[in-house]
């Protein structure tokens, strides 16, 4: 089979992460990475192999031999690769979130479809062998009817003012910070697992660091923390560092959660809990391969990953046995495999698209109106 060539925009954390998982897919090829400056370009690729490596991401476009791109730059520059990529003819797997406002993913899910070509927009963290298996156990009607969905993403990452990255500045992410970057997340994670629709939502946002200090040279995702005493300038911050938003999920479903990048001692705590009326079933992010399952009148249990316990859907997503840990870099390899796997088959694809994309920030249209607002608000259908 012929390997499709494919194009990682961005050589931040996120770029990497994406190269390393798509050199782990089959049939895949990495023929190029565009950074911010040619440098940049040949920090990351020089050190896979990758033989186009440069600064300009339309050069890219216009080579026809490769057929997609991954977009993993800062949030402001989502809309304008993946709709340039489109139009060039490429298939795109963007990171989240989609855009920095509905309208634009709105164009983006339009075009898309009208180009015919594939879309994915990463909510890798779905795919979780464990929380697949939670998924599962709401199909076959394990937990019963939901009546609780509640939870948290807990980081601690910039928890002091001397904390910066690009995601503070909301020139470069957006008008939301914590929700948008983690939140997300979580949101799209509880309607996967449900199978349901956040309805309605009333939402609070808080700000603590009204100013941060910003080191004067660039610094990749999460190095803030090892950063020493230097050079800052001191900035004024626009968006939140914490959420919390109570939420219904029709007429009968009730939920909450919080998402924080300033919780002491949480480094990547996403946790969400599933309470239905026959059982409940929770999962924490820090230990992936454990599902905690709840019985009102006999003993709870903890599941701990094993491919050949787990339901068949579920375990299309755990490629190691019993014992052997799958965690945050083999969510990217299992998004990655059926995003190419579909490209050039008629298969129906198995994976977050840019529709998905959309909806997440829709549900973040109405947290930012309701937290304006101080009121309840429904999330657009439409």
């Amino acid at each position: 089979m012929k390997p499709i060539r494919t194009a990682i925009f961005g050589t931040g954390f996120m770029g990497r992460v994406h190269l390393e998982a798509a050199r782990r897919v089959e049939s895949v090829d990495v023929a190029a990475v565009v950074g911010r400056t040619d440098e940049a370009a040949r920090r990351l690729g020089e050190g896979f192999s990758v033989p186009r490596m440069g600064r300009d991401y339309r050069d890219v476009l216009r080579d026809a031999s490769i057929a997609a791109v991954h977009v993993c730059t800062p949030n402001a520059q989502h809309f304008s690769m993946a709709k340039d990529a489109l139009q060039a003819g490429k298939h795109v797997l963007c990171e989240k979130p989609l855009t920095t406002s509905v309208e634009e993913a709105e164009e983006l899910t339009s075009l898309a479809a009208r180009q015919g070509l594939r879309n994915c927009v990463c909510h890798n963290l779905r795919y979780y062998p464990m929380v697949q298996q939670m998924r599962s156990l709401r199909e076959a009607g394990e937990l019963g009817d939901i009546l609780v969905v509640q939870g948290t993403y807990s980081q601690d990452w910039l928890l002091y003012d001397t904390d910066w990255n690009w995601r503070v500045d909301a020139q470069a992410a957006g008008p939301s910070r914590c929700m948008a970057d983690i939140g997300s997340h979580w949101f799209d994670m509880a309607e996967h697992i449900t199978g349901m629709r956040v309805t309605s939502l009333c939402a609070d946002l808080q700000t603590y660091h009204r100013t941060r200090k910003k080191p004067k040279g660039s610094i990749e995702t999460f190095a803030n923390k090892l950063m020493g005493p230097g050079d800052y300038q001191e900035t004024p911050v626009e968006t939140e560092d914490f959420g919390a938003v109570i939420f219904q999920m029709g007429s009968r479903t009730r939920g909450c959660m919080t998402a924080s990048q300033v919780s002491a001692g949480r480094k990547n705590g996403l946790s969400i809990e599933i309470y239905g009326s026959r059982s409940s079933a929770r999962w924490n992010q820090e230990r992936p391969d454990e599902l905690w399952v709840g019985h009102r009148d006999s003993g709870n249990a903890i599941f701990v990953k094993d491919p050949s316990l787990l339901t068949p859907t579920a375990r299309s997503y755990a490629d190691l046995p019993g014992g052997h840990s799958e965690g945050y870099d083999d969510t990217f390899k299992q998004v990655f495999r059926r995003f190419y796997a579909s490209i050039g088959s008629g298969a129906s694809p198995e994976y977050p698209q840019f529709v998905d994309g959309l909806r997440q920030l829709k549900i973040l249209d109405a947290v930012l109106e309701s937290h304006r607002s101080r009121k309840w608000v429904d999330v657009s259908e439409r």
